[in-house]
């Protein structure tokens, strides 16, 4: 019987030892609109663990390159991905579109829900503000940077604005500006296109298609990656069906 107890204790021990796990390198966009439960949904299903690593904007390419141990999935914008490509740095053919994640306009729960469909309204909607919170550009974060990129347009003089630390969502949440604050970031979690309110009732909804206030993604397998074929499964289980929802509801929109 203890003969028998210790084996299955080492089984135990082997198995445990054995499990596979990978890493999945990624900017904040990106881990914050479904990844962290896409990676937890695969786990569940296949026992593999998955490390999610967040890296800036501005530092995340050389960390793809560079770091060690290496990640075995990468996740970047779309031309940052085309520009990795190029130099070798994914695994031929892994480069995989995934999608689209939003910046929207936000708002103090109790002010009504107003019509920001066309560039015009969304300016006069903004104009209205007492302030409109942004993410301060020094955290290199790309939002941050096409927000800062779009407020300095010559239509938008006169919208009083002011950088904040982290996301524009999170500042109303926690109190940052008054009655009529709004502010512009990220969108996590459903957000239809029609101009109708939302269950979150901070968001006013996405910017203007024709702003172009969106970030393309795109996935692939590192070149450097020590465990190619749990990395591609990975990828294959993220990009499948059935986690389209999970997806949606972290605030990408599947391709």
């Amino acid at each position: 019987m203890r003969f028998l107890c210790a084996a299955a204790l080492l089984a135990l021990s082997v198995t445990a030892a054995d499990a596979a796990e990978i890493s999945v390198i990624s900017p904040g966009v990106i881990s914050n609109s479904g990844l962290r439960e896409v990676a937890a949904a695969f786990t569940q299903k296949t026992g593999t663990k998955v490390n999610i690593v967040v890296s800036g904007m501005g530092e995340i390419v050389g960390d793809i390159k560079n770091r060690a141990p290496a990640a075995d999935v990468v996740m970047l914008p779309m031309d940052l991905m085309a520009t990795l490509a190029l130099e070798n740095g994914i695994a031929p053919g892994s480069f995989t579109p995934l999608g689209r994640v939003d910046i929207g306009l936000f708002k103090k729960p109790d002010a009504p829900h107003r019509d920001i469909s066309t560039t015009a309204k969304f300016i006069a909607v903004m104009k209205t503000a007492s302030v409109v919170l942004y993410s301060d550009p020094v955290s290199g974060s790309m939002q941050a940077a096409m927000n800062a990129e779009m407020l300095k347009r010559p239509d938008f003089a006169g919208i009083k604005t002011q950088p904040v630390k982290g996301d524009a969502e999170p500042a109303l949440k926690r109190g940052d500006g008054d009655a009529n604050a709004m502010g512009l970031g990220l969108i996590h979690g459903v957000h239809p296109r029609d101009g109708k309110p939302t269950d979150n009732p901070y968001l006013i909804g996405p910017l203007p298609v024709e702003l172009g206030m969106h970030m393309d993604m795109a996935t692939a397998v590192n070149a450097r990656s020590g465990d190619v074929k749990d990395a591609q499964a990975f990828i294959s289980f993220a990009l499948s069906p059935e986690m389209r929802g999970t997806w949606r509801k972290g605030g990408t929109d599947r391709y």
